[in-house]
């Protein structure tokens, strides 16, 4: 699993390579608990589908409270410069400002959010999935970018919102996350049940 390219949603020795709804939950709870900056990246990662150097990028010009979203600098486009703008929800906003203080410093609207290595940001996100009970494959920041796809296939968005949303150059790329068994698998799986 190199790239999004590559999504399975087992890896070889089938272990699930993304979080389920209530293991992100869990995720989260624990996030909340975690040092505030800490809390804020988990929360940025587990909502937007970034990936963890796209979220150590943003800086305060990127959350755009009029339109109530984050705009993302997409890593993967080569010499292109794209960005994507992700909806969130209120109150990861409201929680970003409270702890970034985003309305009250703009004059240094250009100011990283968090200003770690690729290296700890990665190390403070292991941790957090270790104090929600999560380990392996799936318990990574990578493993919240394919639950963020995983769930938005899961909740019937168009492929085509979700590609933007995750910044995917190809639509194909975005249907690999509809192979992920979901819970309209398991809807169709017990009508076929009902008939044994």
């Amino acid at each position: 699993m190199k790239s999004d390219q590559g999504f399975t949603p087992f890896d070889r020795n089938g272990n699930r390579t993304y979080l389920t709804i209530e293991e992100r939950r869990a995720f989260l709870l624990a996030a909340h608990s975690a040092d505030p900056y800490v809390m804020t990246f988990c929360m940025v990662l587990a909502y937007t589908g970034a990936r963890i150097s796209e979220v150590r990028n943003l800086t305060l010009e990127s959350i755009d409270f009029s339109l109530q979203c984050i705009i993302i600098k997409c890593l993967k486009k080569r010499n292109r410069v794209v960005y994507r703008a992700v909806p969130v929800p209120t109150d990861v906003l409201l929680t970003l400002d409270s702890v970034h203080d985003l309305r009250n410093d703009y004059s240094k609207k250009r100011r990283k959010l968090w200003t770690w290595s690729r290296t700890t940001a990665w190390n403070k996100v292991s941790k957090v999935m270790a104090k929600a009970g999560l380990s392996g494959i799936s318990a990574t920041s990578r493993g919240l970018r394919h639950t963020f796809a995983v769930s938005a296939v899961q909740c019937g968005i168009s492929l085509n919102m979700i590609q933007k949303w995750m910044g995917h150059a190809d639509i194909e790329t975005t249907a690999l996350y509809a192979n992920a068994v979901g819970e309209e698998e398991q809807r169709i799986a017990k009508k076929m049940w009902s008939y044994l």
